[in-house]
């Protein structure tokens, strides 16, 4: 017998002899699940684009450049008005000028606060926020100062129409002077939630009857803000409503109302939540999902 021939016959025995191995298949480990993630971690991008990019910057000074050069030409037309018809129940006739703008990310930038609700992997809380105003330490945003004090420097008076609390009012206004806004001393031109408007029914959260006290005794030549509700009050605040509230008004922006780009937060993201507002977050992060047009 050759020695290949002896090879293969010690083979064949040593496998004849061998028992037979069950293989038991692992399981495979299941990834590690992360953490829901809270509303504040969703707008991470959102938050590093409002916090000082320079295509945020640009945009802003635009939109407050544009605002600027309105102001000339509302104050040379004496029927100009800002407010929508709904709003305005008196003539215009001798009425002082006034600009309203609101407060939070259209002339204070909070995009520290969310940053600190990113870091600290937190939801917004009323508690958080309050200790935020009253830190006083929000900076003016881009092109907010310029149109203000060009606004004042007109004798046009600027009242700062937000849905910060009345309670938060002289944190607000002493933020607002410390980053160099103007604020008229013998006007009460900061007009917080829980304004109270005789002869109006304010309803939730809505500025309608706020600007409308504005109106009484100015004529309103400027807007500016960065949600829908600081233009005109919606019914119902759904995706289509929105859309119909501002067809008879849609080429008010840029002329009249001045629109400026918020990203993390307000109106808009509640509209897509519709009912859903009080959601736990992995559910609000799908309904948010499932609202992407892919084509």
């Amino acid at each position: 017998m050759n020695r290949f021939a002896v090879l293969l016959t010690l083979l064949l025995a040593g496998c004849a002899a061998s028992p037979t191995r069950t293989t038991t298949p692992t399981a495979a480990a299941e990834p590690a699940q992360p953490p829901p993630l809270t509303y504040a971690e969703t707008n991470l991008n959102a938050t590093l684009w409002a916090q000082g990019t320079v295509e945020h910057d640009m945009a802003y000074r635009s939109i407050y450049a544009q605002a600027t050069r309105q102001l000339a030409l509302a104050l040379k037309q004496k029927d100009w008005d800002a407010l929508p018809k709904t709003e305005r129940k008196n003539a215009l006739k001798g009425l002082k000028p006034a600009v309203i703008v609101d407060v939070d990310e259209t002339v204070l930038d909070n995009s520290p606060y969310m940053a600190r609700l990113i870091r600290d992997n937190k939801d917004f809380e009323e508690s958080s926020w309050e200790q935020w105003c009253h830190e006083q330490r929000a900076r003016a945003l881009a092109g907010a100062l310029e149109f203000t004090l060009a606004a004042s420097a007109k004798g046009v008076t600027v009242f700062y129409l937000t849905n910060r609390g009345q309670h938060l009012k002289e944190a607000t206004l002493a933020n607002l002077r410390a980053a160099g806004f103007p604020v008229a001393d013998k006007e009460t031109v900061f007009l917080g939630l829980g304004t109270e408007v005789e002869g109006c029914q304010t309803s939730g959260t809505k500025k309608g009857c706020r600007r409308e006290l504005v109106g009484r005794r100015y004529r309103v030549l400027a807007v500016v803000g960065d949600q829908l509700g600081d233009f005109i009050d919606v019914g119902s605040n759904t995706v289509m409503d929105r859309a119909e509230a501002i067809k008879p008004h849609a080429n008010w922006f840029g002329e009249r109302w001045f629109m400026l780009p918020n990203p993390t937060y307000g109106s808009w993201d509640s509209a897509i939540l519709g009912g859903q507002r009080e959601a736990t977050a992995p559910v609000k992060h799908q309904i948010r999902r499932s609202a992407l047009r892919a084509e």
